[in-house]
């Protein structure tokens, strides 16, 4: 089973920088994975996907050019860069896996999630 959990979140003032970070627990080797947040009151959305390899990447326009979504295999760990951090960015972030190695925006397409980590931007 695999197993996510996700670290760096926390508070940040506007145009700061914060790096999250997802690891797998268990050993096993992940696939594609992705960010997903969720903001109080709205639904989780999409934020970035990575292949396996790294060699795609998607991003949601919101975050585009200042979000980097990157990974280390050999520790099987991936990150989320995150700098010009504004306060609509405020979410609970999540880090997702799935055992393709397609990326996707949606989040039915993804089998394994993390416990979340909170992101907080202050203005």
């Amino acid at each position: 089973q695999v197993q996510l959990g996700e670290s760096g979140g926390g508070l940040v003032q506007a145009g700061g920088s914060l790096r999250l970070s997802c690891a797998e627990a268990s050993g096993r080797s992940l696939s594609a994975m992705a960010w997903f947040r969720q903001a109080p009151g709205k639904e989780r959305e999409f934020v970035a996907a990575i292949t396996w390899s790294g060699s795609t990447t998607d991003y949601a326009n919101s975050v585009k050019g200042r979000f980097t979504i990157f990974r280390e295999n050999a520790k099987n760990t991936y990150y989320l860069q995150m700098t010009d951090l504004k306060p609509e960015d405020t979410a609970v972030y999540y880090c997702a896996a799935r055992r393709t190695t397609i990326v996707s925006r949606a989040e039915y397409a993804y089998d394994y999630w993390g416990q979340g980590t909170q992101v907080t931007v202050s203005s």
